[in-house]
């Protein structure tokens, strides 16, 4: 018996893979596991409920608070961005496939299939996984790979064309060829992309927002909000003390209802094209926030500016899905000593889409106010005069050589 695990959303690639492993791959078992990264429950319901009229043997895995502690907190620890966005489904895929490959071993499967298109992300995120804990496993894309046509050829599918196959089917979807955009969500953030969203000046309609209220919408009055920090990740909200995945839904409600946590970003694939991208990220924006200010605060101008360039890259790594590249474990290693100095509390002003820092403290601080005080005279000020005098002393006699 050929048994394949299919990682199952539910949504409209992944369905279409189910008759199609069954009619065009042979696979007479299908395995479709669902990863509960913090979905919402209706699209965990609905992807069990198709799984069960496919006749698939089907799993569903909750995952949300290892999710939250092993992959949103280290993001967090680094400043996880991407070209100007909190990185979310990059950092949800290599769990996913992680359970994949856990489901497929335990088992006996050999293959696995996945409903990435040829010219996105996930298939890189999915498979590098797949391919380090199993490479010996058959991985297959049906989306990547095209559909069959009459002449024998494969060509490639369009969404228009996977929803026709999915009626032809009795495939139930949530998509129509006129609202086509295609939404991924999880714990940390809320992708939505595709049909007219994908141009690049095409004003996005307030109903794909589900997360952030629109402005019009945003109390009027600020929300002032306290955030504690120990080791470099959120511990409490004003005070009271949380668990990791209670404190990111309690972030995520709070600053959601304020209308923070919306990016519009044009964001450079993997495979090099350019596309438009529309993210919802409210605790993630909340968090990030409140620690660069905290990180901030504790650490020195020399850490900032290297731990600026250890976060960069270890976001381009998190973001290529590269989860256990030794040079992530290495820049971990750093992130994890300034972590050690960067506890403390930040205070947070919500307001009509916007989260201003507005306080900062820590036990750590390298704020000292009797020496930055201009009022202050411990600070002999005089003491500068000879550094001023050989400030960029290079630069100066450059000029002179340049001018005569």
């Amino acid at each position: 018996m050929k048994k394949i695990v299919l990682v199952y959303s539910g949504g409209l690639d992944t369905s279409v893979c189910i008759p199609l492993m069954r009619e065009e791959y042979g696979f007479d078992h299908v395995i479709t596991v669902t990863v509960d990264v913090g979905q919402p429950q209706a699209d965990i319901a609905q992807a069990e409920e198709r799984a069960r009229k496919w006749g698939t043997e089907h799993y569903t895995l909750d995952v949300k608070a290892e999710f939250v502690t092993d992959y949103c907190f280290p993001a967090i620890r680094a400043n996880g961005d991407y070209q100007g966005y909190p990185i979310s489904t990059s950092i949800a895929r290599p769990l996913i496939a992680l359970k994949a490959v856990e489901k497929a071993q335990e088992l006996g499967a050999t293959a696995f299939g996945h409903g990435c298109t040829g010219k996105g992300n996930d298939q890189f995120r999915l498979e590098y996984i797949m391919r380090t804990l199993m490479p010996d496993a058959e991985i297959v894309a049906p989306m990547r790979e095209g559909r069959l046509t009459s002449s024998g050829l494969r060509e490639p599918w369009t969404r228009s064309e996977e929803i026709d196959y999915c009626v032809a089917h009795g495939v139930e979807i949530g998509q129509t060829k006129d609202k086509i955009w295609s939404i991924d969500e999880n714990l940390w953030g809320r992708s939505i992309e595709g049909g007219h969203l994908e141009e690049p000046n095409y004003a996005p309609p307030e109903e794909i927002f589900q997360w952030t209220k629109s402005i019009d919408d945003c109390p009027n009055t600020p929300r002032l909000l306290k955030i504690g920090f120990e080791n470099g990740v959120p511990v409490s909200l004003d005070g009271e003390s949380l668990s990791p995945l209670e404190l990111v839904t309690q972030a995520h409600a709070i600053a959601g209802e304020h209308g923070v946590g919306r990016v519009d970003v044009m964001e450079d694939r993997m495979l090099g094209l350019k596309v438009r991208e529309n993210y919802e990220c409210p605790a993630a924006v909340l968090l990030l926030t409140a620690h660069k200010a905290l990180e901030a605060l504790v650490s020195t101008q020399g850490e900032l500016k290297f731990k600026s360039m250890v976060d960069r890259e270890w976001g381009e790594l998190a973001y290529k899905g590269l989860w256990y590249d030794p040079l992530k474990e290495d820049l971990e290693a750093f992130i994890g000593k300034i972590q050690e100095r960067v506890t403390g509390t930040v205070t947070i002003r919500l307001i009509k889409g916007s989260a201003i820092v507005v306080g900062r403290e820590s036990k750590f601080a390298l704020y000292n106010e009797d020496l930055a005080s201009f009022d202050s005279k411990t600070f002999d000020q005089a003491d500068s005069l000879g550094m001023v005098k050989m400030h960029g002393m290079q630069s100066k006699m450059y000029w002179k050589l340049k001018h005569g």
